[in-house]
């Protein structure tokens, strides 16, 4: 099947038809149709297929207990009406770039092995990158047991449901010491290869970035009779903190992002009694980050002690400054001619994750709008085959040379 008739055969899988965006989350129907679809993928091309303890997918050319093995993929679930490619376009072209390698006569001396993993966008328990956190031993079982969904229902309640035995979770070390080099082709989540001129690029470092829950604590109260000097409304404090993060981020040359937000309870006509928002913060390094964050605590507490809320912050997951091995990313340099760019990025990845225990680095396709999380994100036909052949050249070079 060609890179062309696999992204079609992904492409309805989950998509929203009002929004043209896509909801696949994790252990959801459009979640097991994906897994469902990466499983056909592997073995019509005769690759050994697994599930690890937890939930992530493999697709094996070669012995999958053989040492050394180079790995590519990314995932398949989406951020809430995301678009297209972030995600699917590392996963198709893993199986395309095989295909293509194949047709070249290539003969391996490494075990390939093509991966999907679970949860990565974090998008309906709040934290990213579940599955290669938890192979990589960053998440706890019991801390992933804890997680919970907007409608209550927890992380094992719905791998459960799923098929799975959330029992079984855990850290992953013997696979992946396993690993010899692990290479994610992604979708630029920004516009430096548009600006550059350039299809492709490869990755130097993800910044550090991190989601902390911030509870303003209100008291509920009738809005049409409720004077204003008599309320204790967490709405204005939250309001408040959102200005707040925009300021600092902009002093600081970083960001900062309220995009989650739950209200109680929700009524028109009610002063709410709880108001939960979710910053999203990244910075090029840890010490500006620490800058951002604190000041917006800051200001968010000042406020709440002037209008007598009550405040709770709470980090929920945090991911250190990630530089990608550097003998591996000189080794796609080379392979790939050397003329391809170099660039970081504020997006966070599973190969971010895993790189504290294997090498790992990133190859990047031009999104030439720099829109991602949204139906609008893009990337041309010519540009995701480019990024196939710069792909298949880089596992060539690491899995046959």
């Amino acid at each position: 099947m060609t890179f062309h008739a696999m992204w079609a055969d992904l492409a309805p899988i989950g998509r929203d038809t009002g929004s043209g965006g896509y909801r696949r989350y994790a252990w959801t129907g459009a979640d097991a149709d994906c897994r469902a679809w990466f499983r056909d993928q592997a073995e019509s091309r005769g690759l050994t297929y697994e599930t690890d303890r937890n939930g992530n997918q493999w697709a094996w050319l070669g012995d999958p207990l053989g040492e050394g093995a180079v790995v590519t993929g990314s995932h398949l679930d989406s951020v809430p009406d995301g678009g297209a490619f972030d995600g699917p376009l590392g996963v198709v072209s893993a199986f395309a770039a095989l295909d293509e390698l194949r047709a070249r006569g290539a003969e391996f001396r490494q075990p390939l092995a093509i991966t999907n993993f679970g949860d990565e966008e974090g998008a309906r328990f709040g934290l990213a990158c579940v599955g290669s956190r938890l192979t990589a031993g960053q998440l706890t079982k019991e801390a992933a047991h804890r997680l919970r969904d907007g409608d209550g229902v927890t992380l094992p309640q719905a791998m459960e449901a799923a098929g799975f035995d959330p029992d079984a979770i855990g850290p992953d070390p013997e696979r992946l010491a396993r690993i010899g080099a692990f290479v994610e082709l992604h979708v630029e989540q920004g516009r430096a290869l548009d600006l550059t001129g350039d299809a492709v690029g490869i990755a130097s470092a993800i910044w550090p970035h991190g989601r902390w829950r911030y509870d303003f604590h209100g008291e509920a109260n009738h809005a049409g009779t409720t004077r204003l000097a008599d309320r204790r409304d967490p709405m204005l404090t939250y309001a408040e903190t959102v200005l707040a993060a925009r300021r600092e981020a902009e002093l600081a040359g970083a960001v900062a992002t309220f995009g989650k937000i739950s209200v109680e309870p929700n009524g028109v006509n009610a002063i709410p009694s709880l108001v939960r928002g979710w910053l999203d913060s990244r910075a090029t390094d840890q010490a500006t980050l620490d800058t951002v964050t604190e000041a917006i605590e800051a200001a968010a507490r000042a406020a709440a002690e002037r209008q007598g809320i009550d405040l709770a912050v709470v980090r929920e997951s945090f991911t250190p400054v990630v530089e990608f091995e550097h003998a591996l990313r000189d080794e796609l340099g080379k392979i790939l001619g050397g003329q391809v760019p170099v660039l970081g990025t504020g997006a966070g990845h599973d190969a971010g994750i895993l790189s504290a225990a294997v090498p790992t680095a990133m190859l990047f396709v031009r999104n030439p709008t720099g829109v991602s999380h949204s139906p609008a994100e893009y990337a041309a036909e010519d540009d995701c085959v480019a990024g196939v052949h710069a792909l298949a050249d880089v596992l060539e070079g690491l899995a046959c040379g």
